[in-house]
């Protein structure tokens, strides 16, 4: 591939292989646990749902009984398995039993292993079947309507009420958008449950249940069909219930997830063990059931400088490609997050981000980038973060970026109106339409400001990835690599959720789900 930066692809291939390596090293560690929140997964791919009296979720209820007991390391699928011979219940019915304190599962007679795992498929390849015909409705949208070309306008709802999301989320559909994300409600990632049901009362967003999901998703089938558009849907599998949320946006067909390996570890304090082995059954789930994740390496954008630090960005988007392809998610579904947050007032500040972004773009060229707009830097000048967002556009039109999110001119001042949405909608749709091929009538000097950017954020990033490479990811985050934060690897929330498999353990949704293609290729390179 000929590079317009001029990449060094020796580079490139050496910060792949350290990547592959530190991923490898560390889903050694993922393949021996597991976590309360993978099991509650597994209790709703087996069809256990709805809360008690105390609207505490069945699938929690669930794990918390076998945890209770000491035998959360053989897994949910074992003991809900013999459940179902020794008793004849459904998963359902069994869940509601253990609820209301009528069954103890972990003491029934065990029934053969072989015949318990028997069981546990039917369900299982019922549920996969199921993933797989909503992975269908979609594609089959596509074939009708036709995929967008060029960049995904995506834009945010975040009113705290499903029934107004909708009401914004069709509006955003009828100007132009492409994506709707609807922002969950502030501190859902520190929740260790799924809330159930349609939620009127989220604070900065709106709860993330499944109920939520059907809803949205019905309305956007419905202005799709009218506008002849497929309107993707996004939301968070991030946090604590990273897989069980992966799990209920397959079930109603989601489109997009921010499903980022590090984010939670980073910026919401969760134990790094935990989200290692959530993350990777939430990418098997989202890659089975052909939704795009968004990564969150902007992220590290608004806690470090981005001229200084742009080099952790490209090193943790390696990291999050191999994970993903660990987890036999293809770099088709890979939307790594990168970011326009440079100071206004650095010099050539757009040139620099300008080399960025085509560098992202040539060294991950089938992944849909995801590109986050300034935020770090918005002030109440509206004018200038009209002129700010417009430069971020020009450079997705230039450089083809995928999944932008589009900036609102009253970022630094309140939740955005419906006109501010239609105003971001037309600057970057007249910016897409005016510079359309542009990006392929440019080459840049040689060894000029551009090219030597890019090159010199690559060779600083596989530096970095060759440090992590020696002394393990988990080291590393305790270092305080990315984004300027620290975080203990026995520290923050969620430790008390992680076990060990034992011999017994089983997972029948890993076998069914995961491209053993992508992963055996992965693993022979």
């Amino acid at each position: 591939m000929k590079s317009k930066v001029n990449l060094n692809w020796d580079l490139v291939s050496k910060s792949r292989n350290s990547a592959q390596k530190i991923a490898r090293d560390t889903q050694d560690f993922i393949d021996r646990h597991t976590t309360v929140s993978v099991e509650r997964t597994i209790c709703r791919l087996l069809g256990i749902d709805g809360v008690d009296e105390m609207e505490v979720p069945i699938p929690n209820i669930v794990v918390d009984h076998l945890k209770e007991n000491n035998v959360l390391g053989i897994g949910v699928c074992k003991y809900i398995g013999n459940a179902m011979i020794q008793t004849k219940f459904s998963p359902q019915e069994i869940g509601e039993k253990i609820s209301r304190k009528e069954l103890d599962i972990t003491k029934l007679e065990m029934a053969d292993d072989f015949e318990i795992k028997m069981t546990i498929d039917k369900l299982a390849k019922e549920m996969v079947e199921k993933i797989k015909v909503n992975r269908q409705k979609r594609e089959n949208y596509l074939s009708e309507f036709g995929d967008k070309q060029g960049p995904y306008l995506y834009v945010i709802v975040a009113t705290g009420n499903i029934h107004e999301d909708i009401t914004q989320a069709v509006a955003a559909a009828k100007q132009g958008a492409d994506v709707i994300a609807v922002i969950r409600t502030t501190g859902q990632s520190l929740l260790d449950y799924v809330p159930y049901g349609a939620t009127t009362e989220g604070f900065g967003g709106t709860y993330a249940t499944q109920e939520n999901f059907r809803l949205m998703r019905k309305a956007l089938d419905e202005v799709g069909e009218d506008l002849g558009r497929y309107i993707r849907l996004c939301n968070y599998c991030s946090g604590l219930c990273m897989p069980e949320i992966a799990a209920l946006g397959a079930i109603e067909r989601l489109d997009m997830m921010l499903n980022d390996a590090l984010y939670g570890i980073l910026f919401r304090d969760i134990n790094m063990k935990r989200t290692m082995i959530d993350q990777f059954f939430s990418r098997v789930i989202n890659g089975f059931a052909g939704v795009i994740i968004n990564t969150g390496e902007d992220n590290y954008l608004t806690t470090a400088d981005a001229y200084e630090e742009a080099h952790t960005v490209l090193a943790s988007q390696f990291i999050n490609e191999q994970f993903a392809l660990f987890a036999g998610l293809p770099e088709e579904q890979m939307g790594l997050g990168h970011a326009f947050e440079m100071n206004p007032e650095l010099e050539n500040g757009f040139v620099y981000e300008l080399a960025q972004a085509q560098m992202a773009r040539e060294i991950f060229p089938k992944a849909p980038l995801k590109y986050m707009p300034p935020t770090k830097f918005m002030t109440g000048n509206i004018f200038r973060g009209h002129v700010q967002d417009a430069l971020f556009n020009a450079i997705t039109a230039i450089t083809n970026q995928k999944v932008h999110l589009l900036g609102m001119l009253t970022e630094a001042i309140h939740t955005p109106f419906m006109s501010d949405r239609a105003l971001a909608i037309e600057n970057a749709q007249y910016i897409f339409r005016t510079m359309k091929d542009l990006g392929d009538e440019i080459e840049y000097k040689k060894d000029g400001k551009v090219q030597k950017r890019a090159n010199f954020v690559l060779d600083e990033a596989t530096k970095l990835l060759e440090e992590i490479e020696a002394d393990g990811l988990f080291k590393t985050l305790e270092k305080g690599a990315f984004g300027g934060v620290k975080r203990p690897i026995d520290g923050g929330k969620g430790l008390d959720g992680v076990f060990e498999k034992e011999n017994a353990y089983f997972n029948p949704f890993i076998e069914l789900m995961l491209d053993k293609n992508i992963k055996k290729d992965l693993i022979n390179n």
